[in-house]
């Protein structure tokens, strides 16, 4: 049975946003409290726990997984992070966004001894998602907590790698033209998860460094 810390932060949430909010649209935040975090890791599913479970979008899962194996240039300087890391992750397998972008988290966590990956569900997660916003004031899947080894969060990551931000930034401001699922899935498909990597092991080279960044 879920502990009470975990009910009330999904009492907390509000209603998920896989994909871009209308424009004007700002949730508050919502303070979750940093002893929270480890028992809502402890409960999370493991990724075999996870994909068994997942019905939505399960062939973009899987294909995403077997073709997700991380550059070992990546791997080495994952490696060589001090300390032992844990991603506390927001996620949904309906979401597009989870789909193309946890799959890689996981191979990497595969090939480094020193992380860790829980995965929990937005109506556990909601108060994460809402304390840790996209730059435009949502709360969406997927979100990615970066705890240390005592549990206490160091960093965040919230739905999509930077490099694809600055693509559809540049299509809303007319900047690049195009359809936006188009020219978003054409990009998917080339990057293969490169960005969703290379921005976490930055992240964890910057919280480990004593710099946190979310998101």
């Amino acid at each position: 049975m879920l502990s009470t810390a975990i009910l009330a932060l999904s009492l907390a949430a509000s209603p998920v946003r896989c994909t871009q909010a209308p424009q004007g649209s700002v949730t508050p935040r919502i303070p979750v409290a940093s002893d929270s975090l480890p028992i809502l890791y402890s409960h999370g599913k493991t990724w075999g726990e996870f994909l068994e479970a997942a019905k939505s979008r399960r062939q973009t899962w899987l294909d995403n997984y077997e073709n997700g194996v991380p550059a070992a240039d990546q791997v080495a300087r994952a490696s060589a992070i001090p300390g032992r890391w844990r991603f506390l992750v927001v996620a949904e397998d309906w979401c597009g966004d989870s789909a193309n972008t946890i799959p890689y988290l996981v191979r990497l966590v595969e090939q480094v001894p020193t992380l860790e990956l829980r995965i929990i569900n937005s109506s556990v997660g909601g108060g994460v998602m809402q304390s840790h916003q996209t730059e435009d004031g949502r709360g969406a899947t997927p979100t990615v907590v970066v705890l240390d080894e005592a549990g206490q969060e160091r960093g965040c990551w919230v739905e999509r790698p930077y490099a694809l931000r600055k693509v559809v930034a540049d299509l809303k401001a007319g900047i690049t033209t195009g359809n936006q699922v188009e020219v978003i899935t054409a990009w998917r498909a080339e990057d293969r998860g490169r960005s969703t990597v290379a921005d976490i092991v930055d992240l964890v080279e910057l919280v480990a460094a004593g710099t946190a960044r979310c998101p």
